[in-house]
C-alpha cells in the first residue's frame, strides 16, 4: 500500500490567486488603451474589479507563505490601472 502523503501548502487554490489577478489585470489594462477601450469596455471593467479583488486576496495569502507576492501585486496594480482609467474615461465623456 502506498502512502498518499499529506497536502502541501503549494497545493492550495490560493496559489492561483496571484497569476489569475495578473491575467485579469492585463485584460483590464488593455482596456485603458484608447483604441481598445470601447471594444473591451465590458470585459475590462469586470476584469479590473476581479483583478483587484483576487490580487488583494493573493497578497494576503502570499504574506502567509502561500503563493507568490509579485504576481498578486502586479495583478492588483494592473487592475487598479484599468479601473481608474475606465472611470476617468467616463468622467471625460460625461463632462
Amino acid at each position: 500500500m502506498t502512502d498518499r502523503g499529506s497536502a502541501h501548502r503549494d497545493d492550495s487554490p490560493a496559489v492561483a490567486l496571484g497569476p489569475l489577478a495578473a491575467v485579469l489585470g492585463l485584460v483590464a489594462a488593455a482596456g485603458a488603451w484608447p483604441t481598445l477601450m470601447f471594444l473591451l469596455l465590458p470585459w475590462s471593467l469586470l476584469a479590473a474589479g476581479l483583478a483587484v479583488a483576487f490580487g488583494a486576496m493573493g497578497v494576503y495569502y502570499a504574506e502567509q507563505g502561500v503563493g507568490r507576492l509579485w504576481t498578486a501585486v502586479v495583478g492588483t496594480a494592473l487592475g487598479l490601472t484599468g479601473l481608474v482609467t475606465c472611470f476617468l474615461y467616463f468622467v471625460v465623456l460625461a463632462g
